[in-house]
């Protein structure tokens, strides 16, 4: 049993509610003593628990997720400054921004931007034998007729609804199947999955182009018509109404990797900017029982 399943539900609620405030307040000042407050924990009792479900401490984690917010920016955005990301991410100075990404990095700001330039990257992370950090741009190199000949696959740009969620997060790719697991046996005795097309989603507030796969912070969810009262470690989350760029593909599990980069490759091409808020899947089906184990999913990216 992994760490995450072994802490309670309230447990679980608690740090849900914490990891959304420092998800949204990055910016400013996250000490134990605050965090711990928003998730109704003494300090010592939050920062045990805080460390079993993300294995970090909450500065690592909050220092973490700074650095790989302002890493994202610098990909996207060229014409912003290193003062402007410093105090964007809540970094006291640009000397303590540059200090913390190079040593997550191994490459100072300015330096991670130019070695960047002018390519759509994936960031790959490994250990030198000293222990820093040693950073690797991997460009995305995309053939439309070999990536795409076996998928049925088709992109378009609409308007959304706003999309009501019921769900819990989880860290790490290897904790989504028994998050999901959780989600449903939470919605089964409450009716919720009566309906013949009831549907399940995952939505990402970290990227896998930036963020190790087991420190993916997502969110496993269950689609509802409205929202409702939660309990236990789940809680409701709405997808905002706005524009979006929608993929609607049928593939196998070990594609997504693949067609998100295709996605994010057509975003950029056709001019399009994401904007502030998360990526999310749709699924339509359950891939155990379609013949050939595919996955009918809509991949969304929100844009401006």
């Amino acid at each position: 049993m992994s760490k995450i399943q072994k802490l309670s539900k309230h447990h679980i609620q608690s740090i849900n509610k914490a990891l959304n405030y420092i998800e949204q307040h990055l910016e400013s000042d996250l000490s134990l003593d605050d965090v711990s407050k928003i998730a109704h924990y003494s300090p010592f009792h939050f920062h045990r628990i805080f460390r079993a479900f993300t294995n970090e401490t909450l500065n690592q984690y909050i220092v973490r997720k700074r650095v790989e917010k302002a890493s994202a920016v610098l990909l996207r955005k060229k014409d912003v400054t290193i003062s402007e990301l410093s105090l964007q991410f809540g970094f006291t100075s640009n000397s303590s921004f540059t200090r913390a990404f190079k040593n997550f990095y191994g490459l100072s700001p300015s330096d991670f931007r130019r070695k960047s330039k002018g390519t759509y990257s994936k960031i790959r992370q490994t250990k030198s034998k000293i222990g820093q950090a040693s950073t690797h741009f991997e460009a995305y190199v995309c053939d439309s007729n070999q990536n795409t000949r076996h998928m049925q696959s088709h992109i378009e740009v609409k308007l959304i609804d706003e999309i009501h969620t019921v769900g819990t997060s989880c860290i790490g790719v290897q904790n989504l199947s028994s998050t999901f697991q959780n989600v449903l046996e939470w919605a089964g005795p409450k009716g919720l999955l009566r309906k013949p097309d009831f549907k399940m989603a995952t939505i990402y507030y970290d990227s896998f182009k930036i963020t190790a796969p087991d420190k993916v912070r997502m969110q496993a969810c269950l689609l509802i018509d409205e929202p409702l009262k939660p309990d236990g470690d789940l809680s409701l989350v709405t997808i905002n109404k706005g524009k979006h760029i929608i993929a609607h593909h049928e593939i196998n599990m070990g594609e997504f990797e693949r067609v998100w980069t295709e996605l994010f490759m057509w975003m950029n091409t056709n001019g399009y900017k994401m904007r502030n808020e998360p990526p999310f899947e749709i699924y339509h089906n359950d891939f155990n029982t379609h013949p050939e184990k595919k996955c009918i999913a809509d991949l969304y990216v929100p844009i401006t």
